[in-house]
């Protein structure tokens, strides 16, 4: 009698070797990495969920701002600090909306404050004074393109006020911001050579060196359209939240 129940062990554990773990181990591995794969996209979404909108003083940004989370147009004033509520588009869920002041002795630390968390940067531009104000407009974009925390967003050059006759369009906006980007880039990149490249804060080098600045060079996507806060034409702002969120 023992000998037979030894005969059935032995059978039972030659069985349970003949068993092969290959496939087992295969899609647990494969679980693994899809619940990973999961958690990580998951931690970048609600990491990200700011709209940042930027740009120079009376650009219009906080009338955007009102326009899209209240529905009115304010009285003309500048921002000193920022502005900050949930807007949703759609059946989206929301998103956090920041109007940065456009102040220079303050928007850049206001900016510091929000960039890691930002999924999409909003620049307003002028389109009335953008020519006489370029250079200012450019430093600005500049420094918001280049910054390392910014490289994951997408950018919109929103081209606002194109409800006034004297407006530029997108398409002149871009030439201009593109040829004096390319002006600034070796003015700052001089500069850099100057003082050292040993910053670990060092910004994101613009473009192709050697070659004229292109927007189509950089690494953000990176689009331009026209708005006019005053006259609630905001579709192409809206839209292109609504695609990013």
């Amino acid at each position: 009698m023992d000998k037979v129940n030894e005969n059935v062990r032995e059978k039972k554990q030659i069985k349970l070797g003949e068993i092969d773990s290959g496939p087992i181990l295969i899609a647990l591995l494969l679980g693994f990495i899809a619940v990973a794969i999961f958690v990580i996209l998951r931690r970048r979404s609600t990491g990200r969920r700011d709209f940042l909108l930027t740009g120079l003083s009376e650009s219009g940004k906080t009338a955007i701002f009102m326009q899209l989370l209240h529905g009115k147009f304010p009285a003309t004033f500048t921002s000193i600090k920022e502005n900050v509520g949930d807007y949703q588009a759609g059946g989206h869920s929301s998103v956090r909306l920041v109007d940065i002041p456009g102040h220079y002795r303050v928007r850049e630390k206001c900016f510091d404050l929000y960039k890691h968390k930002a999924k999409g940067i909003v620049f307003v531009v002028d389109s009335v004074t953008v020519q006489k104000d370029i250079r200012d407009v450019t430093d600005n974009l500049y420094t918001i393109l280049t910054d390392s925390a910014t490289q994951p967003c997408s950018v919109l050059v929103l081209c606002n006020k194109q409800d006034q006759t004297t407006a530029k369009s997108s398409q002149v906006i871009k030439s201009l911001l593109e040829k004096e980007l390319h002006t600034v880039r070796d003015t700052r990149s001089r500069k850099l050579q100057s003082v050292g490249d040993d910053d670990v804060n060092k910004p994101v080098t613009l473009g192709k060196p050697g070659r004229d600045f292109e927007f189509g060079h950089i690494s953000q996507n990176i689009q331009f359209v026209e708005s006019s806060a005053k006259d609630k034409e905001l579709n192409t702002l809206t839209n292109w939240i609504s695609r990013i969120m």
